[in-house]
């Protein structure tokens, strides 16, 4: 276990379709009342525990984070925190960029390392119709080029690729970030949760996605950055960027996986596409001590064992997948 990623909020002001689809999510959809979801102490106390055991990076995710309020005290709270050598942790966030151009700086401020943007289209009509909230590409641009001067770089854009949806924009996105020091990450159309109405057919394999950019610019192989990283970087061959794909439908990293999820009610997950979390909310509410909650923490990541992706045959319809995790409480 090196990363952690904590979802701090089920709420968002997108409906996109791969997550929080608007004929499940819409406006009598219940949201966790807000004693249910972990408070900033609760979570900064989780994030020092999973520190110890060596844990150096920690990624705020949603919902969309930015919409929690007192978000930028949260990262500070964390940077407060060092690792088990003594170092800083690496805080990174996660978000849809709606609202990143007034926060960047604060959260710079308090201690953010880096921001990750998900962007799926550079077409707005295309954009709009994925977010289904109307909300422009330009908004998101200006957010991205607000975290840049910030400081809160490298940042990662990520792109979750959908057969008939946005697949025409595979080029025209990596074209937009070519020349520039952002990372595009082509993902994967993903069976998280229960309510995406995910098919085989609708996924675009990384490979795909590598031919088509590869045909007008040249793609070569970069080293992984660290253990466990999900995404297979590759270079503009002529020195003019990186991007990256993550392929867990197709090309499963189960075995080297080193990240644990907590969901925003304070449940772990040691798996995206988990079925059943661990109620670290319950025992913090009932009083254990760090050490006991150390030693809950160690024993549900030595005994995990999902492989998800690795066992996802053709075979399994929608209609028959046990119920999963839902995306806004876990996070990407």
């Amino acid at each position: 276990m090196r990363d952690i990623r904590i979802s701090v909020t089920d709420r968002c002001n997108f409906r996109c379709i791969y997550c929080m689809p608007k004929e499940v999510f819409g406006r009598d959809h219940a949201f966790l009342p807000r004693d249910e979801i972990l408070s900033f102490e609760e979570i900064t106390r989780l994030v020092r525990i999973a520190a110890g055991h060596g844990v150096t990076k920690v990624r705020l995710t949603g919902g969309e984070p930015l919409l929690r309020k007192g978000i930028v005290d949260l990262v500070s709270m964390i940077g407060d925190v060092p690792t088990s050598t003594g170092g800083a942790l690496d805080i990174a966030l996660t978000t849809n960029g709606s609202t990143l151009a007034r926060f960047a700086v604060a959260l710079k401020d308090a201690g953010l390392s880096r921001v990750t943007v998900s962007l799926d289209s550079p077409d707005d009509a295309t954009f709009q119709a994925m977010n289904d909230v109307r909300f422009p590409v330009a908004e998101v641009l200006r957010g991205i080029e607000a975290a840049q001067e910030a400081g809160l770089g490298p940042i990662k854009v990520n792109m979750v690729v959908k057969r008939g949806m946005n697949d025409r924009d595979i080029l025209p996105m990596a074209r937009l970030f070519r020349g520039t020091p952002h990372i595009v990450r082509f993902i994967e159309f993903m069976d998280v949760g229960a309510t995406n109405g995910w098919r085989l057919d609708d996924v675009v394999p990384s490979a795909e996605v590598l031919r088509v950019i590869d045909a007008t610019h040249p793609l070569v192989a970069l080293e992984s950055s660290s253990p466990g990283e999900t995404a297979n970087r590759w270079a503009y061959a002529d020195g003019a960027g990186e991007i990256g794909v993550i392929s867990s439908v197709t090309q499963p990293f189960c075995r080297t996986c080193s990240r644990a999820r907590v969901s925003v009610d304070g449940k772990l997950y040691t798996c995206l596409f988990g079925t059943r979390g661990h109620d670290l909310r319950a025992l913090m509410r009932d009083g254990c001590t760090d050490d006991e909650l150390s030693s809950a923490l160690a024993d549900i990541w030595r005994n995990r064992s999902d492989r998800y992706s690795e066992t996802r045959t053709t075979a399994v319809r929608v209609e028959q997948r046990v119920d999963r995790v839902e995306m806004s409480y876990i996070g990407g």
